[in-house]
């Protein structure tokens, strides 16, 4: 983990991930998410979508990160960096296991979990927090805070 910068406000956006994915990240075992377009560097809120993945529950990547952990849906549960953005090139192996071949990978750090969830919509694109919302998650990681 690399020493994380204070966030300016707008530039903080949210990205809507299914659990247990969001588990899986927030564990430290899964360092990036995939995408099919490019996303830019910078912080993100983590956001859990409202539904679960319960196929990939049975991934063995998934299964033995889970252990112990809430796969809470609809809110904002952590924050992260995304520190780059990259495809794997053809013919070269993934980036990580949980790489997915055509997608892009956004790569996280600084990953930081947040004690009590706070509700939210998201969306499936980047989308910008409501300064509700940002308020919300910043009381809990002053350090953050601008």
């Amino acid at each position: 983990m690399t020493t994380p910068s204070t966030p300016a406000p707008d530039e903080i956006r949210g990205i809507s991930i299914r659990q247990p994915y969001a588990a899986c990240i927030l564990a430290g075992a899964k360092t990036i998410e995939n995408r099919p377009a490019r996303w830019r560097t910078g912080w993100v809120l983590l956001h859990t979508s409202k539904t679960i993945d319960r196929p990939a529950l049975r991934d063995p990547l998934v299964a033995r990160t889970l252990r112990d952990h809430d796969l809470v849906t609809g809110a904002v549960v952590g924050v992260a960096r995304i520190v780059d953005c990259h495809q794997d090139p053809e013919d070269t192996p993934p980036c990580t296991p949980w790489a997915h071949r055509d997608a892009w990978h956004l790569v996280l750090d600084d990953v930081q979990k947040l004690q009590l969830p706070v509700p939210a919509r998201g969306q499936i694109v980047p989308w910008r927090p409501t300064n509700d919302l940002l308020d919300q998650v910043l009381q809990q990681l002053p350090h953050l805070r601008p």
